[in-house]
């Protein structure tokens, strides 16, 4: 993987846009493994992390054994990040787990378009005080026009797409949070080039896999095996494509893409969550929520509409 330094801005974006797209995919799979493998959230989430992890550390190992004397060491990397790393783990680990619950309780689709779409919103304050990164008028229309969706979508949101609508959006907001706060300790990190992307992103996944075993024990580690090969299947794809391979392309990318730029690009997963919601799992949105779902994208694009070339 090329380090952030020798990306331009447009493979950045690229990059967030692939890992968007897998990301797409990964609620689907999840919403799959509670049927076929009798597991709940918190332990999805758990053989993810450690799936991914396997995968990242085999790579890891290709790398040094390949280019030895550019690849950084994990434990220099965090020892030289442990508050970023420890930050990282346990953030992921809770966006990744209150989405997945998200799911479950709301509906694939209605959890990532709240999800992605409050994200942004949160990115775009946080940047603000946080990295300095300014926005315009957009910036009020945004939040504005979030909370009409928002409103909408708790209003509105019914059996149709999952069992417990309101309790889903609820999780989703926590997912929200935590992928703000990993966005935007990426982006801060990325900016002042402290250790490899990829490297780094090892190290948070370690974190947060020890975080959530203990959870995961308690709700129920092993899944059931009756149908082995399509949920060992479900399992490895759900570690490669969108934790390892996704996580490393974002976390490369936002070495040199705005954090809110970033958020804007990952529309990308809730337009592809969407689509297979409605196609594969057969979730309809009722007028109501269409409209709090366009509203609540409508203010990640306003966003868009203040960012530009050359602003920081």
């Amino acid at each position: 993987m090329q380090s952030s330094t020798a990306l331009s801005v447009r493979q950045g974006v690229l990059y967030v846009a692939i890992a968007a797209t897998a990301w797409g995919t990964g609620g689907a799979v999840a919403a799959e493994l509670y049927d076929a493998g009798g597991i709940g959230p918190v332990s999805v989430s758990f053989w993810r992390f450690l799936i991914g992890l396997g995968l990242l550390l085999a790579a890891h190992l290709a790398r040094r054994s390949r280019r030895p004397e550019t690849a950084t060491s994990l434990r220099e990397t965090f020892a030289a990040n442990r508050r970023q790393a420890l930050i990282t783990g346990f953030g992921l680990a809770v966006y990744q787990t209150a989405y997945f619950a998200s799911v479950q309780q709301a509906g694939l689709t209605v959890a990532t378009v709240v999800t992605l779409g409050s994200g942004p919103v949160l990115v775009s304050v946080g940047a603000r005080f946080m990295l300095g990164e300014h926005t315009g008028a957009a910036g009020t229309a945004a939040v504005a026009s979030g909370v009409v969706g928002l409103v909408l979508l708790m209003g509105g949101a019914d059996g149709n797409t999952g069992p417990d609508p309101v309790l889903g959006i609820g999780y989703a907001l926590l997912s929200a949070a935590g992928y703000a706060g990993v966005t935007l300790l990426g982006r801060a990190s990325g900016r002042k080039n402290t250790g490899g992307a990829f490297e780094s992103t090892v190290t948070g996944f370690a974190v947060g896999t020890v975080c959530l075993l203990p959870m995961a024990l308690l709700e129920g580690l092993l899944p059931d095996m009756e149908r082995a090969v399509w949920t060992l299947g479900l399992l490895i794809y759900l570690g490669a494509a969108p934790t390892a391979l996704a996580y490393t392309l974002f976390f490369t990318g936002l070495g040199v893409v705005r954090a809110t730029t970033a958020s804007v690009v990952a529309l990308v997963e809730p337009l592809t969550a969407a689509v297979i919601g409605i196609a594969v799992f057969g979730e309809r949105l009722n007028t109501i929520v269409l409209t709090g779902t366009v509203l609540l994208l409508f203010g990640v694009l306003f966003l868009a509409a203040d960012e530009g070339p050359g602003k920081d």
